[in-house]
């Protein structure tokens, strides 16, 4: 069996339920405390063991792309400066992973990333990742999906169980009997109509069988190409796709304004500088 060590990441989204903020900056380079939501992604993957990640951008993306690279003026800076600490994380953001920079071509929909990065991971399995979803996790959940992945060789989706209420924003996973294998997934379902409380998210391990059936896929709801669509066709052929739930951590998304914040309160809350201060702040507002 191979081991992954790719990651296609979506990051050509445009960000518009966070405007004016994402005006001029990559929506997936706002910070989370001190650190981009991208950085976060990244760190997740690198500690699960992938070595090559391939970010799918656009043409406005070059501050991301920009970020993963040497800064040699700002390197000599803190050198000169004595400030060692900074210097080494700084070095390090462009030396822990090999990064490849593609420009996204095809229809909207967040099937097309993977398609433009199809030569890429040519017959091998790979992650597939949003870059605006957070994993916060004891153990990296890339590391987890991995694990799983080389026990049994079973692609998956991440999922986690949300409110009754809230099944009508998410795709939600139908499972076979009591165990994790998909029978389908239902996107956005109403709370009569949905066959569990587990959403689907911006995790999955891929391989070239699911490109081989996007390729063929029609576009679909939005005029979009869905890449739950193609797992769907994967699963109605015979094939084996599970569902993944996080151990010991919880899935935050960020891409409106109150999932952003609700974020950066977690990790601001556990953060070894602030965090202290920060929850004394939180209890003096809610006086």
């Amino acid at each position: 069996m191979q081991k992954i060590k790719k990651a296609i990441v979506a990051v050509a989204g445009s960000g518009t339920r966070l405007l004016p903020a994402t005006k001029t900056m990559p929506k997936e380079m706002l910070p989370i405390v001190n650190k981009p939501i991208v950085q976060l992604v990244v760190e997740e993957l690198v500690a699960g063991g992938i070595e090559d990640i391939i970010l799918i951008t656009k043409w406005d993306k070059k501050p991301l792309e920009d970020h993963f690279d040497h800064s040699l003026a700002l390197e000599q800076d803190l050198e000169k400066t004595g400030k060692t600490k900074l210097l080494k994380e700084i070095v390090r953001l462009s030396e822990m992973a090999n990064f490849v920079y593609v420009r996204q071509k095809g229809p909207y929909g967040n099937g097309t990333p993977v398609l433009s990065a199809a030569s890429l991971v040519d017959d091998e399995p790979f992650m597939y990742v949003w870059g605006d979803d957070l994993v916060d996790s004891k153990v990296s959940f890339t590391k987890q999906m991995v694990k799983d992945y080389e026990k049994t060789g079973h692609l998956m989706i991440g999922v986690q169980e949300v409110p009754k209420e809230e099944v009508s924003r998410y795709g939600i996973v139908k499972l076979k009997g009591k165990t994790m294998q998909i029978e389908d997934i239902v996107e956005k379902p109403s709370i009569e109509e949905a066959p569990s409380r587990l959403a689907d998210f911006g995790r999955m391990i891929l391989d070239q069988d699911i490109i081989d059936i996007l390729k063929k896929t029609p576009l679909g709801k939005g005029n979009e190409l869905w890449i739950v669509d193609a797992i769907r066709k994967y699963v109605r052929k015979g094939g084996k796709f599970y569902a993944k739930k996080i151990v010991g951590g919880e899935w935050l998304t960020t891409g409106d304004p109150l999932n952003y914040f609700k974020a950066n309160l977690r990790y601001g809350l556990k953060d070894k500088e602030i965090g202290k201060d920060l929850k004394e702040y939180i209890k003096k507002l809610s006086k």
